[in-house]
């Protein structure tokens, strides 16, 4: 938590005097100063067939050298300062961040600027960063990591087609024929001072803002051509993607697009809705409620309106994600191979029923109570609250907190209800299922045959009441494809 009273409680979106770039500043009097350089360009802006230029070129600005400076002395000049530059590239934005304390901001400064204005562009450099986002999609992502490997799998079906259809890093092949001048087209493309917003909190000196806008003014003037996204196809029953790998466990993800992001009328009802159904790491969402707590079938059931990676590792989503499109996502946890339809009937059952009963003004209430506290969680740190202003910047809404908390304050039961039912559907949805033996799933999938499930312990009598209404819910099946773990990135 931060130890100091805010000076300016508000984010200023102003562009530096006789300059294009925007600046978000959040000045107070703390001693530590947060940067965030944010670009909105990103993933979806890879030239086609070169499918992760955007996330190499971050790469090789935040881990390469500078024309002075070699990576590894960087790290020794920032070791001391207990300082780093961190890059997150998504489809739409790229974020370079760190903090500092005030008496290091100089010399922290002027390496950030180097690395993001001077890049060395060393051969070695590249190599090594590009072997490491092959081995992070091809061994750490397609290989180690099961529950990321589902939902991001998730997304390339639905946006198939699409500059959102293929993953952050990049395509595998694309990756591999990149080249050094790829990634320098790239940056002059895409690091431009017009989709450029310099993002300040901390207890900087006057004139501080000014001088980065400045110094940011050496990048080519304009922005890029804005990404066209057509809107996603809308898949008919179920269309189910399982994924062969061998592991003990069967996972799943269930999701369809959406036509809500922030700044939507119905954004703050969709999220109240989702934050009932499936809030991430809530052990009393709907969801945890009825497949982990009362049943026991595996560690957690989330729900979500926005893209949400790495999951696993986090207790809270990260800033800087913003999209201007995004799905709905049910992401089921590991089950038992021989829970594991009954773990996906259970899931669509419970989503049909939040679709056509909507939820309780009991749950309403204890929600949107719930809600107007975590909001402050997520901007509890200096960093966390210039990410989420930079957010509101790009979908153009008022700062975040108050923007959650007047759209809640705005709402009843009636209008969240009525959101889910003009937004969310039971029907018509991508499923992926990653499962040792896929053609045994497959085949329950297409036979209709009921399910079961298997307890430890033998549940009271109205949950296994329920079991007998869940294990027969129609499944509509559209389509059925089994996938190699090992050319999903291919």
């Amino acid at each position: 938590m931060r130890r100091f009273i805010p000076l300016v409680i508000a984010a200023f979106l102003t562009a530096a005097p006789g300059l294009a770039i925007e600046t978000v500043e959040l000045q107070n009097d703390s001693p530590l100063v947060s940067i965030r350089i944010l670009f909105r360009t990103g993933a979806a802006s890879d030239p086609e067939g070169k499918e992760g230029a955007a996330a190499l070129t971050a790469a090789m600005l935040s881990r390469g050298g500078t024309q002075d400076v070699a990576y590894d002395e960087i790290v020794e000049r920032l070791f001391p300062m207990a300082a780093s530059v961190s890059a997150q590239t998504d489809m739409e934005t790229i974020v370079f961040h760190g903090t500092t304390h005030i008496e290091n901001l100089e010399e922290y400064y002027s390496t950030l600027r180097a690395m993001l204005l001077e890049p060395g562009w060393r051969e070695d450099d590249f190599r090594r960063l590009k072997d490491e986002a092959l081995n992070f999609l091809r061994v750490e992502l397609s290989s180690n990591n099961e529950e990321e490997l589902g939902k991001e799998l998730l997304y390339l079906k639905i946006y198939e087609g699409s500059p959102y259809g293929h993953h952050s890093i990049g395509r595998a092949p694309a990756l591999e024929a990149l080249t050094l001048d790829d990634v320098k087209a790239f940056y002059a493309a895409n690091y431009r001072q017009g989709n450029l917003v310099i993002g300040l909190a901390g207890g900087y000196p006057d004139g501080f803002a000014e001088r980065v806008a400045q110094d940011f003014a050496a990048l080519a003037e304009g922005s890029p051509a804005a990404v066209e996204l057509a809107a996603p196809t809308r898949t008919e029953k179920l269309r189910v993607h399982i994924i062969e790998k061998d592991t003990r466990s069967t996972l799943i993800s269930i999701g369809f697009p959406i036509d809500v992001v922030r700044g939507h009328p119905d954004w703050p009802a969709l999220k109240l809705a989702q934050s009932y159904f499936g809030q991430h790491r809530s052990s009393k969402s709907h969801l945890y409620q009825r497949i982990r707590e009362i049943r026991g079938m595996n560690y957690g059931d989330y729900a979500y309106i926005e893209y949400f990676p790495r999951g696993m590792y986090l207790t809270e989503p990260q800033p800087n994600l913003a999209r201007r499109q995004q799905i709905f996502q049910i992401w089921i946890r590991p089950v038992p191979p021989e829970n594991g339809m009954f773990a996906l009937r259970i899931a669509l059952y419970e989503l049909n029923k939040l679709v056509r009963e909507g939820i309780s003004g009991e749950d309403f209430e204890s929600t949107r109570r719930f809600l107007k506290k975590f909001v402050n969680l997520l901007t509890q740190t200096q960093d966390g609250e210039l990410g989420y202003a930079l957010d509101s910047q790009f979908y153009e809404t008022p700062a975040f907190n108050g923007y959650i908390k007047d759209g809640l304050d705005a709402l009843d039961v009636e209008k969240v209800n009525a959101a889910i039912a003009k937004h969310l559907r039971a029907s018509d949805l991508d499923v992926v299922v990653i499962t040792k033996d896929a053609a045994g799933f497959r085949r329950a999938l297409l036979s209709g045959a009921p399910s079961t499930i298997q307890y430890a312990s033998t549940p009271p009598e109205q949950i296994l009441a329920e079991d007998k209404i869940i294990g027969p819910y129609p499944l509509e099946i559209g389509s059925v494809e089994i996938i190699p773990a090992d050319t999903i990135f291919e």
